[in-house]
């Protein structure tokens, strides 16, 4: 270990930056949020590092006084004979000096951060690569949530009060296991201080039953698991037991906790693995055994997905829920397949359908549909193709209006079938799409001829 990474309090203290462009400026940002008294010495400063708040500047080469008083220095000069002699003289004095991309020159270094006051993440490769430690700060970014510090407050709020409470020490850090990585927690973090306090007052009161079940109903969405949202990412770590559909693709699925146990319920056309009214009585049972259950649906989970079918059922058994929006097969599938669903020379509205309904029919409002200047999206509707189609013909629109089945969208196995409602029944007889799939009609499908050759995505 060539340095010893600590966390130092420059609040109030004053500190030096030799140097005035735009590094500069980027340390002393730092320094600013850090609470320093930041003074810059150069022999030009650019305006906008000169007119910052809190910034006190001195036009001049630095010399040896400019240390006086300083607790820290960073040398950002664009001359390494000032840069050196800076830190030679830091180092004299024992304050501790940075010289920004000259490790060999510095007492310390500076780390990329990751910011969650009062959470606090750095990182560094010693000076050999701060590219690398900036990238592995970004991945982080995803992991640990932007106000997971408000966490740590309300953690900090409640220390002395779990003291008091709990004295045993294996007791008291479960109750904090459960608290930082449960449904408090959850509370918190989605802004409900108030209801997070309530449930630990509960959890205080019996600390031998601290476990409390919840449901996480989670849209996956499309399939392509770079879309799905940073919240989803999270709950499906922590989750005890994973209820999941058809439609959640197996890259999503790999993503889960690898110890959480997982229950497949099916929900492909005429045949469900479970009912739904099964799938409800389920997720409630779970919750009440105290598991984290995570109900994976694919796509957003209120979309034809009848998330609000099963957050019905556990309102009124009282158990806790969340539900967290994924990006829906309309938009994902349509974005991929390089088909806008507004644009406007084709589209000034959008609609989305169910290809079929709770009786298996195909009793759509066809008037709605049928008009020009407007997208329509059908969900589940490969089976009723043929009906589709004929239908919005004999309601009005033309026969050679554009439309598209976009299979499997945004997964390596997307293909793409573009015809006109006339023709797309006997393109889809003739390839055979495999499920699932969305069809796309209006305008807006001709737009992917000229997109295919510059979108990357495109399949």
């Amino acid at each position: 270990m060539d340095f010893l990474p600590i966390f130092l309090s420059l609040k109030d203290k004053h500190c030096l930056i030799v140097g005035g462009g735009a590094v500069a400026a980027r340390k002393a940002g730092v320094l600013l949020d850090a609470g320093a008294r930041v003074h810059v010495v150069a022999p030009e400063i650019e305006p906008a590092l000169a007119t910052r708040s809190g910034i006190e500047t001195v036009i001049s080469r630095f010399e040896a006084h400019h240390l006086d008083g300083m607790t820290l220095v960073i040398a950002a000069s664009s001359d390494r004979a000032t840069n050196r002699q800076v830190s030679e003289l830091a180092r004299a004095r024992n304050i501790p000096v940075n010289v920004v991309d000259d490790p060999a020159l510095c007492s310390f270094i500076m780390p990329a951060i990751l910011d969650r006051s009062p959470l606090m993440v750095a990182f560094s490769s010693g000076g050999t690569s701060p590219v690398l430690a900036r990238m592995l700060r970004a991945k982080l970014e995803t992991l640990i949530p932007h106000n997971y510090g408000r966490l740590a407050i309300f953690a900090e709020r409640l220390r002395e009060q779990v003291k008091t409470h709990v004295s045993d020490p294996v007791q008291r850090r479960i109750l904090w296991e459960d608290t930082l990585d449960g449904v408090v927690a959850e509370k918190v973090l989605a802004g409900d201080e108030d209801g997070a306090e309530t449930l630990f007052q509960q959890m205080l009161e019996d600390t031998d039953s601290v476990s409390h079940g919840e449901v996480y109903l989670v849209g996956a969405g499309p399939g392509d698991p770079d879309l799905l949202t940073f919240r989803a990412l999270r709950l499906m770590q922590k989750a005890d037991v994973v209820v999941y559909d058809n439609l959640v693709s197996k890259p999503i699925l790999e993503m889960v906790r690898r110890d959480a146990q997982r229950i497949y319920v099916g929900k492909k056309r005429d045949d469900h693995t479970l009912p739904q009214e099964q799938i409800n009585d389920l997720l409630v049972r779970l919750a009440k055994e105290g598991k984290r259950v995570l109900r994976l649906k694919g796509g957003d989970p209120f979309i034809f997905g009848r998330g609000g079918e099963e957050i019905e059922t556990l309102a009124q058994e009282g158990i806790p829920f969340q539900v967290v929006p994924g990006i829906t097969a309309a938009s994902g599938v349509a974005s991929y397949a390089g088909i806008p669903l507004t644009h406007r020379d084709h589209a000034q509205s959008c609609i989305f359908v169910t290809g079929h309904l709770k009786d298996g029919s195909m009793d759509l409002d066809w008037d709605a549909l049928a008009r020009p200047k407007q997208t329509i999206v059908v969900y589940m509707g490969l089976h009723g193709l043929p009906l589709l189609c004929a239908r919005l013909i004999e309601h009005g629109l033309p026969a050679n209006t554009p439309a598209a089945i976009v299979q499997q969208g945004t997964t390596p196995q997307q293909r793409v079938f573009s015809g006109t409602l006339a023709s797309l029944p006997q393109i889809a007889a003739d390839e055979k799409p495999q499920a699932p799939t969305l069809i796309i009609v209006g305008g807006v499908v001709t737009l992917r001829e000229k997109l295919t050759w510059f979108y990357p995505q495109i399949g």
